[in-house]
């Protein structure tokens, strides 16, 4: 698969913004503070989120992958035993152990530079687990290739899930003309 490019800067979200996230996960967003990543579709497909929720509730997973589409296919790497595969690495390649802990610190950092949150962990497992590959991919997709070297490896894996077009689409309610945000 052709890997999507980073973004050069995450962007405020806009309304549209926010009508895609709340299409894609079927809920209005929490702690939203950015469209961190955008699919080649135009949509959002990874947000950036507080470390802190509105409520004061703790929430280390900075970025969060939102892609229905992106997130069925990272399903499926799981389901067949990828996450597996890439922990046994980790215990036998010092190499991909120390670029996977060095991702995990470009994690922190990024978080950190947020608001500390001392005492919890990145997220995905990082740095001495694989536990999540919808977070390694979606920090893949914000930081770029080469920080992160299993969300690299999860995302040569995938197919090219907006080749279909987005996962959401703009419609207009009948009631009321507003446009509205609706998956596919």
């Amino acid at each position: 698969m052709e890997t999507p490019p980073p973004q050069t800067a995450s962007t405020a979200p806009t309304e549209a913004d926010v009508a895609a996230f709340e299409a894609q996960l079927g809920r209005p967003p929490r702690g939203l503070r950015a469209i961190a990543h955008r699919c080649p579709c135009g949509q959002p497909d990874v947000v950036e989120t507080a470390p802190r929720l509105p409520d004061g509730t703790p929430f280390p997973t900075t970025y969060y992958l939102t892609c229905p589409k992106a997130n069925s296919a990272i399903g499926t790497l799981e389901a067949n035993g990828v996450m597996k595969e890439m922990q046994a690495r980790l215990g036998t390649d010092p190499e991909l152990a120390a670029a996977y802990r060095a991702a995990h610190e470009d994690y922190i950092a990024r978080r950190d530079a947020i608001e500390v949150l001392e005492g919890f962990p990145s997220a995905g497992g990082m740095p001495d687990r694989v536990k999540c590959l919808h977070v390694l991919v979606g920090h893949a997709l914000v930081a770029g290739p080469g920080v992160n070297p299993l969300g690299d490896e999860a995302l040569a894996m995938l197919p090219e899930w907006w080749a279909k077009g987005p996962c959401v689409t703009p419609c207009v309610d009948k009631d009321d003309k507003d446009e509205k945000e609706t998956v596919e």
